[in-house]
């Protein structure tokens, strides 16, 4: 958790007399005037459908080989649940081979017979499922899956070697001509370049070079552009106006390491080492599951702490004065601007202060007690209602006030970018040390990677690792 801090290292100065308050965050760049239509965006997005049915009959297939027949329905029907639930992801390949996915579905089809196994016995003392019977029915549902995903991977193949995906290709214009050509002389990959989106044309022979964003929309439009590839790390900061509005039309954004290895990858385009960034999914960040989560933590908490909320408002109304409660406007997910809540440590000048004013946790005057209150992130605790209301998340981009937000959107090109996703009490940035006085910089580059690899997962760890911070406070 971090207190109201601000970062000195920003350049930006509190005696700035341009003040006005912002509510609104707009992208920047040739991506901010792009106008896709919203009616390609279902045709765009792939279907996991077809390996569902793969999977389901696979399961059909290894629950005949079941001997209780009396129970044989029941049975297949939990395995099909087994199955499908611990289904292997959508390949993040554009055109997967069965050999690939081989591992992954056999490793959940063991996993789904012995789940099935073990309830089976739980349920029914007296019964259990064989040894044979488990080795050959998991031999065949393995065999059948295997051979089932690998015609619908077979026939998805052969309708990309008809008619590849399109793509842009978005860097440095050399790089990315690069790029484009080797994926130009390899059709099996899937994916045709149709033009290079860069910040400069240069006189170069190749694809066309899209300076603009009417270029740009005309290109996607035109060619019905489905995936985008990034090629240099620079382009995710320099064209991320681009790219979200792509990925909100329903492209694939893929990033390439174009020079060296820097990752690890097992997906390859054109021999090119390759991930697939989660652009795409930026509105299913806001789902169901992050939100429960933080319904459900945040209530709990709020009910667990409340004497401690009581106990602290008390001693602040003694030591401090009237006015326990800080208030203040903050820039949350799409720019919308949210009254955030917190402890009041300190008391601005007036209005304008409270807004420009870079605040220091151990600043000259500071009450004992308040600062024990920020030192320990305790005046943080009221955000909890902040979450449980919908203007925050738990985890997410800390957000800031509309003043400072306008600065580092102009000298930051990747910061506007972190308002794709709900803010946070705390963050990846966070428990990596960035509170306080460090680089906003970094703090953009860890806030846009945690939303562009989001997983509920990672949410809790970072909740588990902000824990453990507590623990052992250093102040914010």
């Amino acid at each position: 958790m971090t207190a109201e801090s601000t970062v000195s290292t920003t350049g930006v100065q509190a005696a700035d007399h341009g003040f006005r308050t912002v509510s609104v965050i707009h992208p920047r760049g040739a991506g901010a005037g792009l106008r896709l239509p919203a009616e390609r965006r279902r045709r765009l997005t792939g279907s996991r459908v077809p390996l569902l049915l793969a999977d389901g009959a696979a399961a059909v297939l290894g629950g005949l080989t079941l001997t209780e027949a009396g129970r044989r329905p029941l049975l297949v029907g939990l395995l099909i649940a087994c199955s499908l639930l611990l289904s292997p992801r959508a390949p993040r390949s554009p055109a997967p081979g069965m050999l690939d996915e081989l591992p992954a579905v056999c490793g959940r089809i063991a996993a789904s017979w012995l789940t099935v196994a073990a309830l089976v016995a739980a349920c029914r003392p007296g019964y259990a499922l064989s040894a044979h019977a488990l080795l050959v029915g998991l031999v065949l549902q393995a065999a059948a899956g295997s051979t089932l995903r690998g015609a619908v991977h077979a026939h998805r193949r052969i309708a990309l070697l008809r008619r590849p995906h399109t793509a842009l290709v978005i860097g440095p214009a050399a790089v990315a001509q690069r790029v484009a050509a080797a994926l130009l002389r390899h059709p099996r990959c899937g994916v045709r370049p149709v033009g290079v989106v860069a910040a400069h044309a240069e006189d170069a022979e190749g694809l066309p070079v899209l300076t603009t964003g009417e270029e740009i929309e005309r290109a996607a439009i035109q060619n019905g552009v489905r995936a985008v590839l990034v090629v240099h790390p620079s382009a995710r900061s320099a064209q991320g106006a681009v790219l979200r509005a792509l990925a909100e039309w329903g492209c694939t954004v893929w990033e390439v390491d174009a020079d060296s290895p820097s990752y690890a990858s097992e997906e390859r385009l054109a021999g090119y080492p390759c991930r697939r960034m989660g652009l795409s999914a930026a509105r299913r960040r806001g789902s169901a599951g992050k939100r429960a989560l933080d319904v459900l933590v945040s209530g709990a908490l709020l009910l667990l702490l409340c004497p401690l909320l009581l106990a602290c408002a008390a001693v602040l109304r003694i030591t401090d004065g009237p006015g326990v409660v800080f208030r203040q406007e903050r820039i949350g997910k799409d720019g919308r601007p949210f009254t955030l809540l917190k402890f009041r440590t300190h008391r601005p000048v007036d209005a304008h202060e409270a807004a420009t004013r870079w605040s220091v946790a151990d600043e000259h005057g500071m009450r004992p007690f308040c600062r024990m209150l920020r030192r320990t992130s305790l005046d943080e605790l009221l955000q909890l209602w902040n979450v449980l209301r919908g203007d925050m998340s738990l985890v997410g981009p800390r957000p800031e006030r509309p003043y400072f937000a306008a600065q580092f959107s102009k000298a930051h090109p990747g910061y506007a970018a972190r308002h794709r996703m709900r803010t946070g009490i705390t963050g990846l940035a966070q428990v990596h040390g960035l509170r306080g006085d460090t680089s906003i910089e970094d703090r953009c580059r860890f806030d846009n990677a945690y939303i562009d690899d989001w997983s509920l997962w990672q949410d809790i760890c970072i909740l588990l690792r902000t824990a453990a911070t507590l623990v052992r406070p250093t102040g914010s």
